[in-house]
């Protein structure tokens, strides 16, 4: 009876602890935010919205993307301000990246160094000791409230792009340095549940679909994780470029796309005449505080998919011939009924 009772006990000590650990799982914790997604239907451009302003010393800003749904395709992820999982550590976005006939999401993650991210975004603060530092250039933070702050104008790069993928056709086309590739095979962290969050309430808000919002969701940004409403929201000013429907169905979509690589990198060369990426930096990838302002690339108006031209089938020359008739068999002669005796 007593070595029953130390089984019993033993099993759900065991049950306590491999709980914590499922929960903290980068599985259960990336959900869509993870990599292994590929569509052949690219993003709609990028939001032009202005960033909420920071509601704490040690937040960090997490800009707002573009998710999957395979029931109703893309939706809108407000960009967010959220606590890092620990000083030091800095967000490296999530981003599209166009791979051999698909679109193919690399998810996000925290790490000692900002890692590549497409090409999409700016650097908006750093690490000085245990304190994060604004980069007030870009960041919108309340500078009575929030002390560590500096003031650095050249990471702008003023233009009108707001293509939301890296490689392929109308992408951005910025390569990653050597070192950005060396900080990608580097240990990291998920995103924290805060942004998890994010990510569930805002695919459960219809309104935040493209389909419905044609490119300008009405809730673009938030001041904390999870609040879509209130003093903290911020609203699209605009889409980023004109929306056009997809022309298949987001199950059809998905259901084209080759199974699910998620490279670091896209396929494509890059072009001589477009820029190279910005110099690695300990800065905190973040967008300016209107997010007008992307790498110089030839925007993608369309969200038509590019599945390869189907060829048209050969007519016959002539008409086939038809089989003869078979010829009926010939009727035999009714059988006389026998005459009586």
């Amino acid at each position: 009876m007593k070595l029953h009772r130390a089984v019993r006990f033993l099993v759900f000590a065991l049950l306590l602890l491999a709980i914590p650990a499922a929960l903290s799982s980068p599985s259960s914790a990336q959900i869509g935010i993870g990599i292994g997604i590929s569509v052949q239907i690219g993003p709609p451009a990028l939001p032009v919205y202005e960033q909420p302003i920071c509601p704490s010393p040690g937040f960090l800003w997490a800009p707002g993307y573009w998710a999957w749904s395979d029931d109703a395709g893309y939706y809108w992820v407000p960009g967010t301000w959220v606590e890092p999982p620990t000083v030091g550590l800095l967000w490296t976005p999530g981003y599209w990246g166009w791979n051999n006939g698909a679109y193919v999401w690399n998810g996000g993650y925290w790490g000692p160094q900002i890692g590549f991210y497409g090409g999409i975004g700016f650097f908006g603060g750093e690490w000085r000791g245990g304190a994060f530092f604004y980069n007030t250039a870009v960041m919108h933070v309340d500078t009575v409230s929030i002390t560590n702050v500096y003031v650095n104008r050249t990471v702008i790069v003023n233009n009108d792009s707001h293509v939301a993928f890296n490689g392929g056709e109308g992408g951005v086309a910025v390569r990653p340095t050597p070192q950005q590739e060396a900080y990608a095979r580097q240990p990291h962290t998920p995103p924290v549940a805060s942004q998890v969050q994010q990510e569930h309430a805002a695919s459960q808000n219809r309104a935040l679909f493209a389909s419905e919002n044609h490119g300008a969701p009405a809730v673009a940004a938030t001041a904390r994780p999870g609040e879509f409403s209130g003093k903290g929201v911020v609203g699209a000013k605009a889409a980023g470029a004109p929306y056009h429907a997809p022309a298949m169905s987001p199950k059809e979509a998905r259901a084209a796309a080759p199974a699910g690589k998620a490279p670091a990198t896209p396929n494509r060369p890059e072009p001589a005449s477009r820029p190279s990426t910005p110099p690695p930096s300990t800065h905190a990838a973040t967008p300016p505080r209107e997010q007008n302002a992307r790498p110089a690339t030839e925007p993608r108006t369309e969200n038509a998919p590019h599945p390869a031209t189907k060829e048209n089938a050969p007519k016959e020359s002539a008409p086939r011939a038809k089989p003869p008739k078979e010829k009926a068999p010939p009727k035999r002669e009714e059988e006389k009924e026998p005459k009586g005796l």
